[in-house]
């Protein structure tokens, strides 16, 4: 009996060691799966990044730095600079104090007093003369350029096409109202809308007006008491953002009422518009964009059919989006995701040591995003 009592204990202590051992095994299988699994994640991110890397740029935060196609124009009081995306001085263009400007993806338009100014991204002016009453802003596109003249409300409206020849004038249509932004659109920018505040109206009202430039007047919409601060073509529509809802409408201001979406407690901050297809339209809370240093946790892209809501990793200074690529900046970090996806990937800002972003001006053509630290500005490489 006692071989037998000996003999059953051994059998008991063999399948003790069989089940411990099958237990270090299913652990150890386990381990090297999940190995397996987090390093081909690792391998996949590697692929789709590349090397981060910055360089100061030779200009201040507060000179007006502006993103133009690939390169990046300043104005410092005297003449416009225009800058490759990493700081090579390409051409400068005197211009005099106290001037103004805007861009389009192939020229400028500046104005300074009455004196306004053509430019194209070579640098070459194609027209510099006096308007003949002080220009309270002009506009440029693919083929025209808008100047607004005169008195706040008694606006004249006058289009030049790029070498500086007038080819339409709108005189009295704006009296008694504040002429907020003008813009144009078409397959070659022979479309022009207007953004105008009634001044002397009982209510508030902003109006939107569509023209065909050198011929007429196509369509008027009265967007009602919420400021429209933003209109974008897009797919062959307009879409006027106002702090309320954001419209959709056709080249002559027809309401495409299906279209219509809410967005109120939201801003846009951003957009890409390719040749074809529809827009991808960056959206921040209004309560995080209010003051000049802005402080974002979320974001929202509408895109087609798409309305999207992406959560931050931390809080940023500033977003910008461009192709599928969704981008943020925040203190430290560089954030990258993908608009169809909601995760984002992060990349250390390669900054001089105790050196954080304080803020962010947009991105260039060629894959660079302007970011400040208090008054120098960065360079940054995307990651893709």
């Amino acid at each position: 009996m006692q071989g037998k009592g000996k003999s059953m204990y051994n059998d008991r202590q063999a399948m003790e060691r069989r089940r411990r051992t099958q237990i270090r095994n299913w652990l150890i299988l386990i381990v090297l799966v999940v190995g397996v699994l987090v390093g081909l994640k690792v391998i996949s991110g590697m692929g789709k990044t590349t090397e981060i890397s910055a360089t100061t740029m030779p200009c201040y935060a507060g000179q007006d730095v502006t993103p133009f196609g690939e390169n990046v124009l300043y104005y410092d009081g005297a003449s416009i600079h225009c800058l490759t995306s990493t700081g090579a001085i390409r051409w400068s263009f005197p211009v005099g104090a106290g001037a103004s400007f805007s861009v389009s993806n192939t020229h400028l338009v500046a104005w300074v007093g009455s004196q306004l100014f053509i430019v194209d991204r070579n640098g070459n002016p194609s027209y510099n003369e006096n308007m003949g009453a002080e220009v309270q802003f002009a506009r440029v596109g693919e083929s025209y350029a808008a100047v607004v003249i005169g008195e706040d409300t008694a606006p004249d409206l006058v289009v030049k096409d790029l070498q500086g020849a007038q080819v339409d004038e709108e005189m009295d249509a704006f009296s008694g109202m504040l002429l907020l932004d003008v813009g144009f659109y078409g397959e070659k920018g022979q479309y022009m809308w207007t953004l105008a505040l009634d001044a002397y109206g009982t209510a508030i009202n902003t109006v939107l007006n569509t023209f065909q430039v050198g011929k007429m007047n196509t369509g008027e919409v009265s967007l009602g008491e919420n400021l429209a601060y933003k209109v974008l073509f897009e797919d062959n529509r307009l879409r006027v953002f106002t702090t309320q809802q954001m419209y959709t409408y056709d080249y002559k201001a027809v309401q495409d009422v299906n279209s219509t979406m809410l967005v109120y407690g939201w801003k846009l901050i951003d957009a890409y518009i390719p040749a074809r297809g529809s827009a991808s339209m960056l959206l921040a809370p209004s309560s995080q964009t209010d003051s000049t240093t802005y402080a974002l946790t979320e974001l929202r892209v509408l895109s087609g059919n798409l309305d999207r809501r992406y959560a931050l990793p931390s809080t940023c200074v500033g977003a910008a989006v461009q192709g599928k690529n969704l981008y943020a900046v925040s203190a430290e970090y560089l954030y990258r995701a993908d608009i169809d996806s909601q995760r984002f990937y992060a990349y250390a800002l390669p900054l001089p040591d105790g050196v954080q972003a304080t803020g962010f001006i947009g991105l260039t053509s060629n894959g660079r995003a302007l970011v400040t630290s208090g008054d120098t500005v960065y360079s940054v490489a995307l990651p893709q």
